[in-house]
């Protein structure tokens, strides 16, 4: 019993992220995109090709795709904090970009929780095994002095307004 309680207790530890770059993320960004348009034809396809739906098709093989990451967002005159649930994924999971104007989550499960077995009921679905989640920002950060973390399914972006960062600078 004492195992379980330690070693909860250290992976409800905070866990400092190192973010990558939007170069990095790139390539990866563009596969799960194209999974996603790739999935939307499908669907269009399915309904034999009705024109006018695309959108819809696009935000049906988004959900079917990608995990939902609900975010809150607040703002103060010289930080912008957000906190995504990313629950289920774990730091080896996931990964993260922050550019002056928006940042970037990207997570893919290494045990994927899909289920490919023949016979599986129609109509059910299991969850998606990935996350994609851009944030424009309304106000420019400073991506070099913003801080990262993930604890218990949560990650935690504090983002120092790129305007505080000048005026400490001119100090």
């Amino acid at each position: 019993m004492k195992s379980q309680t330690k070693s909860k207790s250290i992976s409800d530890r905070p866990v400092r992220l190192k973010p990558s770059t939007p170069t990095d993320l790139e390539p990866k960004i563009q596969k799960v995109q194209l999974a996603i348009a790739h999935r939307a034809y499908e669907l269009f396809e399915a309904r034999g090709r009705e024109h006018g739906r695309d959108l819809e098709d696009w935000l049906q093989a988004k959900s079917e795709l990608l995990c939902p990451v609900s975010i809150a967002m607040s703002e103060s005159r010289d930080r912008i904090s957000i906190r995504a649930n990313v629950a289920g994924f774990d730091t080896s999971e996931i990964e993260v970009s922050v550019e002056p104007s928006r940042i970037t989550i990207l997570g893919k499960r290494k045990q994927s929780t899909r289920k490919e077995e023949a016979g599986t009921p129609e109509g059910v679905r299991s969850l998606p095994d990935q996350i994609l989640e851009v944030i424009d920002l309304a106000e420019e950060v400073s991506p070099e002095h913003s801080a990262v973390e993930w604890q218990a399914g949560i990650l935690t972006f504090d983002l120092p307004a790129a305007s505080a960062n000048k005026i400490d600078s001119a100090a």
